[in-house]
């Protein structure tokens, strides 16, 4: 008994593993970086988070599949437990960790909302939407963290500005899907009627301004998040300032060419993900007093291999 309740653990396990990996190759390569036992719950909730997501993603969406996961996981809340191994570990994690119910609930709530809002008018609305779909993650994760309540407000912004670039990312995706996050407000002040490519490949400086406008909005509320670096740990703070610094990086990307969101889904690469983890350590003044007397090709070449030793532990 004992030896299949190991096993169909570790099946649990890689399955979390699979579904995060699948979902964020930026948080996934990030998050191999939290100490264990964060990183063991960081799967967990992601696991769960994408399992949803999923659902209302897919083509066709799976809607009596999300309400029966929703209302599942509003009778475990209540219970404790559920038969459904995701949302049981999503549970125990959230009995744990002291999260706020609402918290998860706001979450279902979200994912719901694109099963039938499908355009935005106003940014209030979009960030009625970020608080659900993301915000509550940054808190959940500062729970996983330990963070004090002072780190509340950077957490929720955190969240908020990389499901923000998402939005700005995934533009030609979410048309598609016939989704629009980005507030059509937004569209009427530089004169744009729609997202659609024809409309903007037409007033081509008109999309660029809207990009500008929009990828500056993001990095002020950016500016928010950082400001709350200083609540983690040295361990933990990396696995966040990478994710961050990724999700800078492809709004960076994006503002050279606002276009190319309809060509691609900008991403950061496996190589631009780890060399940004050598380059925070490097930065550190651990590092930097450990290495002392190498040269800089030495320095380089050490935390290469610690990352490499670390991703395949």
């Amino acid at each position: 008994m004992l030896r299949r309740r190991v096993y169909m653990e570790e099946r649990l396990k890689i399955s979390k593993l699979k579904i995060f990996k699948k979902g964020s190759k930026t948080y996934y390569n990030s998050a191999r970086f939290f100490k264990d036992d964060v990183k063991k719950d960081v799967i967990t909730l992601y696991s769960f988070v994408r399992v949803a997501d999923n659902l209302v993603d897919s083509i066709p969406q799976k809607v009596s599949e999300f309400v029966e996961f929703r209302n599942e996981t509003e009778r475990a809340l209540k219970s404790g437990k559920s038969k459904d191994p995701i949302i049981n570990d999503m549970v125990e994690l959230s009995l744990r960790r002291g999260f706020n119910r609402d918290w998860i609930m706001s979450f279902l709530k979200s994912m719901e909302m694109d099963l039938y809002f499908r355009k935005y008018t106003r940014i209030e609305e979009t960030v009625e939407y970020m608080y659900g779909s993301a915000e509550v993650i940054g808190l959940m994760m500062s729970k996983i963290m330990d963070l004090p309540y002072q780190a509340l407000f950077h957490a929720r912004m955190l969240g908020r500005t990389m499901q923000f670039i998402n939005f700005i990312r995934d533009i030609s995706e979410d048309i598609s899907l016939g989704r629009q996050y980005i507030p059509h407000e937004d569209l009427e002040r530089f004169g744009l009627k729609s997202l659609d490519y024809e409309e903007t490949s037409a007033n081509r400086e008109k999309f660029k301004a809207l990009m500008r406008f929009e990828i500056e909005r993001f990095r002020e509320w950016n500016k928010f998040g950082e400001e709350g670096f200083t609540y983690i740990d040295r361990k933990n703070l990396l696995p966040v300032k990478v994710a961050t610094d990724m999700y800078k990086w492809t709004a960076w990307k994006i503002s050279r060419n606002p276009f190319v969101v309809y060509r691609k889904k900008v991403k950061p690469s496996k190589a631009r993900i780890l060399a940004d983890v050598v380059k925070i350590r490097l930065n550190s003044s651990r590092c930097v007093r450990d290495i002392k007397g190498m040269n800089g090709k030495q320095m380089i070449e050490i935390e290469f291999e610690k990352v490499r030793e670390e991703i395949h532990a």
